[in-house]
């Protein structure tokens, strides 16, 4: 078996004894913002943003820049 076979197995039998529900949430939010999104939900959501640009409801970087800047202060 590998390293990394073991580390795997290692790192299952981690997850499946896990109990705290927290954490468990936690890895499946960074699970879903790292997986791979398909081509059809990549072009869907890049279809969603023109629309929203088109419609007048998006709102410009410039303007983001200078709303976000009186955070910091």
């Amino acid at each position: 078996m590998s390293n990394t076979q073991a580390q795997k197995l290692e790192l299952f039998e981690w997850l499946a004894s896990l109990q705290d529900k927290k954490l468990i949430q936690e890895l499946i939010k960074w699970k879903e913002a790292h997986q791979r999104i398909s081509v059809e939900q990549y072009n869907k959501e890049l279809d969603e943003a023109n629309a929203r640009i088109d419609s007048g409801t998006s709102i410009a970087h410039e303007d983001i820049e200078k709303e976000s800047s009186s955070w910091l202060k």
